[in-house]
């Protein structure tokens, strides 16, 4: 088992990769041996993330990137693949949040502008992703991260849900298709995780009395409460684990 869970000679990509749930992702991913590629848009944030990982004893890069751009995501995947050799999972997670004050109000710029990242660039990742790991021939992990919204809505979040909701679809039928060349295609429904992007809703007093004790586990989600999930996805032992959504949250959604 202990050699299963080992990621020596796998390189993973994380999408979003030097904060939040994504860097949580990457900490299990490097505690367990594989090599990383580090995409964001922040550069210093990047270069943070990689000396944190490399403590590790792995190897990792860094590159900016806008998801939302296909040129740019075609570009730097083939920087990736140049530099790393190969890409054995992909965690694309780069997300933004909504900030439409009401649906009613919601502009055209802000529908495109989560959509960009959420699905569209989601979809730019996803591709490339899948291209190189049918080229090299003996498969792959893709895994999404998506919302409670995409089941249950969010007010003033439409766009959001609807985007995460989206990545779902597209995850499920990714392993349809491509299950023949090896590659897995999972999602991660995560709950509330402490991070910069919900770090105003989680420091307003009303919407901590309110909603954390919905929590079963009374506590808020850690960004290294997504470790273990992302070497066990990255690893052999999930090589017959495809088209699921994967649920951490504290109970919340089940409460």
């Amino acid at each position: 088992m202990a050699q299963m869970f080992d990621l020596t000679g796998k390189v993973a990509l994380i999408t979003g990769g030097n904060g939040g749930i994504g860097l949580g992702m990457a900490r299990g991913l490097a505690q367990c041996g594989a090599d990383l590629a580090i995409w964001g848009t922040n550069a210093d944030k990047n270069r943070a993330a990689r000396a944190e990982l490399e403590t590790f004893g792995v190897r990792v890069v860094d590159y900016v990137c806008d998801v939302g751009d296909q040129e740019q995501v075609e570009t730097v995947f083939a920087h990736t693949l140049e530099t790393c050799g190969r890409v054995d999972a992909c965690f694309v997670n780069a997300g933004v949040g909504g900030k439409a004050e009401s649906f009613a109000t919601m502009t055209d710029d802000e529908w495109h502008r989560v959509m960009r990242v959420n699905l569209d660039g989601a979809f730019y990742t996803a591709q490339v992703a899948v291209r190189a790991m049918v080229a090299q021939g003996n498969g792959g992990s893709l895994v999404f991260t998506t919302s409670g919204s995409a089941y249950f809505g969010q007010q003033r979040g439409q766009h959001y849900g609807a985007s995460k909701a989206g990545l779902i679809s597209m995850m499920r039928a990714i392993a349809v298709e491509h299950a023949r060349h090896g590659i897995r295609s999972n999602a991660i429904l995560p709950g509330w995780i402490e991070s910069e992007m919900t770090a105003p809703a989680l420091g307003w007093d009303k919407f901590v009395a309110n909603v954390l004790p919905r929590v079963p586990m009374r506590r808020w989600g850690d960004p290294n409460d997504f470790s273990g999930i992302a070497a066990y996805l990255a690893s052999d032992l999930s090589k017959y684990h495809t088209g699921d959504v994967i649920t951490i949250d504290g109970g919340y959604h089940s409460f």
